[in-house]
């Protein structure tokens, strides 16, 4: 980042909330940033701790899009770096694509920082992989419609028909449309559910329940933002004990880096010819 040619504008994930989520490239932005912007309303206000002193700091909660950039082409005018810091990961409901077409617009390149979703922390906080070999290999994405519409296809009885393991963003008011609508579309009222509120937050709070109870017991716990919401058969307890084992450390299995073992005739590993090759 020393490059005299590196843009002056860093988009950066927050992560969910814990600081020591951060990237070591997001802590590294921070710490020479001349300004941050954060969503100060979902980002843990701890990460300007990795900031130098006297760094100009904005909360863009209360902001529009125009405030924002405003801000940012102010400060790359009188060439300073600027942090955007932005909750979770940017490409996901990060509202950072129209924010990095107004500035190339201007003639002004940004970078993305990757950074952890609030969906991995929620999974950890479950304790929970959202891939289990024959039980779910797709994961979903996606939200409730509410005031932002969906496209054709993408309404949550027409997902819920995949059976996939399904994470739902921005949805916590929206709790009881959520399972009617997922029921409706095919997911039995038995189906693991949970919703993590504040993923990584001192104050997380885990609803677990099946499908159909999701909702009462969310409300009981006047849940209304801020949580993720994951659904599917990944989330059975007893898949610890009843889960197909994957393929990959099978000792049967023979795959680029390792011949299953009691196999005869078997050529050499990618690993092995790699060595060969030093």
């Amino acid at each position: 980042m020393s490059d005299s040619r590196a843009p002056l504008v860093y988009f950066i994930g927050g992560g969910p909330g814990d600081p020591e989520l951060l990237t070591l490239k997001a802590v590294r932005v921070l710490e020479r940033a001349d300004v941050v912007i954060y969503t100060d309303s979902l980002t843990d206000p701890r990460i300007t701790r990795f900031c130098k002193p006297g760094v100009e700091v904005h909360g863009s909660a209360g902001m529009a899009l125009e405030e924002i950039v405003g801000i940012i082409l102010k400060a790359v005018g009188q060439g300073k770096t600027v942090a955007r810091v932005h909750s979770g990961d940017p490409s996901i409901f990060g509202a950072v694509l129209e924010q990095v077409a107004a500035l190339e617009k201007a003639g002004v390149r940004s970078e993305v920082i990757p950074g952890v979703s609030s969906v991995f922390a929620a999974a950890t906080a479950l304790g929970v992989e959202l891939t289990v070999p024959e039980v779910s290999q797709t994961v979903i994405l996606t939200r409730a419609e509410g005031r932002t519409p969906m496209p054709d296809g993408e309404k949550l009885p027409d997902l819920a028909r995949h059976q996939a393991t399904l994470v739902l963003y921005l949805s916590s008011a929206l709790i009881t449309k959520v399972v009617d609508e997922l029921v409706q579309g095919g997911y039995p009222p038995e189906t693991p559910a949970a919703l993590v509120y504040r993923a990584s937050w001192p104050d997380q709070k885990i609803v677990r329940a099946p499908l159909k109870d999701l909702a009462a017991r969310v409300r009981a716990e006047k849940i209304t933002a801020h949580g993720i919401i994951i659904v599917g058969r990944v989330l059975d307890p007893a898949l610890r004990e009843s889960a197909p084992k994957s393929k990959l450390y099978d000792a049967s299995f023979t795959h680029s880096f390792r011949v299953a073992k009691g196999r005869r005739g078997a050529g050499p590993t990618r690993k092995a010819l790699a060595r060969k090759d030093k």
